[in-house]
């Protein structure tokens, strides 16, 4: 039986062999050849933008999630933005949102000139804490916006309940989560608005890109305006009845997704069954890998998920380590894994702590768990000798490291 020290001396950071020469990134998009010949036809026709693939795409996602209406937008920040611009959150407006994301969730509050309140997230899945979210609602309290970190739906059962309550919307940052489902229920039939995301990494590429659905035809015409400068109309809808007079009502943004993009989209989404059994295999067999694992311990799955595992994120329990998460992160990079860590709490950014005076004790669960957390490789494309290369990798790292 190696000695602790041999098994340090064999890692990768230490000048021992990897378990991979090439790095595997922790996420990657899966382009094929119907997908290029996609994009080729639309390179090849009269509309590159504002054309008909976009309303071709908006009805294949709606559809899909199972929502009467899907505005497209050039990338899930977009969404978030136009959901808020939607629900004319404005100066003197509150909205809660988790720390546990990227910092887009609680930037497009500050878009708006409203501004974000922090609530914490429950430990064992890092999704929005309801009790949390009650416990900071106030008089100008207009919107809450949940997660759905990784790819696990959030309690919306009970955030809905709190929502109505209080008169509040709720909004779903679901960037992470096309094609999960809650209880039978699809992401996108959960919260008033819903947001997705089509960057390279997540479950379907446009390049960037993104959409937002809803039930309200309401909401979702002032985001087709929101999306082109407030503008009521585009060009081919003015193209087609032979008029040059256009109308600005809001003032919006370029957040326009081209044919280009939509095309690749209505390509990708009819593979998106395929991606989500893959992802998932993959995520059962890390859980089945990891189980006898000492010190590492992945997010709990609550009943009624179906998860679209977005991400693999597992917690290293590091009082049963020698090292820290900086000596494991750089240890499982020198064995050739693309690890990463999402997120740093928002409130923990410079831009937020200067200009926001937020500090780290904000919330308590989310900090101590960004301490432990990394995300592990996990795509579509993965073979299933990457995937053993993962196992190795952390079980090499694990094992060199833990003092049990």
């Amino acid at each position: 039986m190696s000695t602790s020290r041999e098994r340090i001396a064999s890692l990768a950071l230490y000048g021992g062999p990897p378990v991979r020469d090439v790095l595997l990134p922790y996420g990657r998009q899966s382009i094929e050849e119907d997908d290029i010949q996609a994009v080729n036809t639309v390179l090849r026709s009269d509309w590159l933008t504002t054309g008909p693939n976009v309303a071709v795409f908006e009805e294949s996602v709606a559809k899909r999630v199972g929502a009467a209406r899907a505005v497209a937008v050039n990338s899930g920040t977009a969404a978030l933005h136009a959901a808020m611009f939607a629900l004319d959150v404005g100066p003197g407006d509150e909205v809660i949102i988790p720390p546990i994301t990227f910092a887009a969730t609680a930037n497009c509050v500050l878009y708006q000139g409203a501004t974000p309140v922090f609530a914490d997230v429950t430990p064992g899945d890092l999704c929005l804490d309801p009790a949390c979210v009650t416990a900071r609602i106030t008089p100008r309290t207009k919107a809450v916006i949940a997660v759905d970190y990784a790819g696990q739906p959030c309690d919306y059962t009970t955030l809905h309940r709190i929502c109505q309550k209080h008169g509040l919307f709720l909004v779903a940052d679901a960037c992470h989560a096309l094609g999960a489902r809650l209880d039978g229920n699809s992401v996108g039939t959960l919260a008033d608005l819903t947001a997705f995301s089509f960057h390279p990494v997540k479950h379907i590429a446009t390049g960037e890109g993104g959409m937002v659905v809803t039930n309200d035809a309401t909401l979702a015409n002032r985001m087709v305006s929101f999306r082109s400068h407030g503008v009521e109309t585009d060009f081919r809808q003015r193209q087609e009845k032979g008029s040059w007079i256009y109308e600005m009502h809001h003032l919006g943004f370029n957040y326009r997704l081209t044919d280009i993009q939509c095309a690749l989209g209505i390509s990708q989404l009819g593979k998106l069954d395929r991606f989500l059994a893959r992802r998932r295999a993959i995520a059962a067999h890390y859980a089945q890998a990891f189980a006898s694992l000492p010190g590492v311990v992945p997010l709990s799955v609550r009943p009624g998920v179906e998860h679209g595992w977005h991400l693999y994120v597992v917690r290293f329990e590091f009082s049963r380590f020698s090292v820290g998460r900086g000596e494991i992160f750089a240890a499982l990079r020198a064995e050739g894994l693309g690890v990463n860590v999402h997120y740093i709490p928002v409130y923990l950014h410079p831009y937020y702590q200067e200009h926001l005076e937020t500090r780290p004790g904000l919330c308590p669960i989310a900090e101590a768990a960004y301490e432990e957390i990394i995300s592990l490789p996990i795509f579509p494309a993965m073979t299933d000798g990457d995937v053993e290369d993962v196992v190795r990798a952390v079980s090499k790292v694990v094992r060199a490291f833990c003092q049990d």
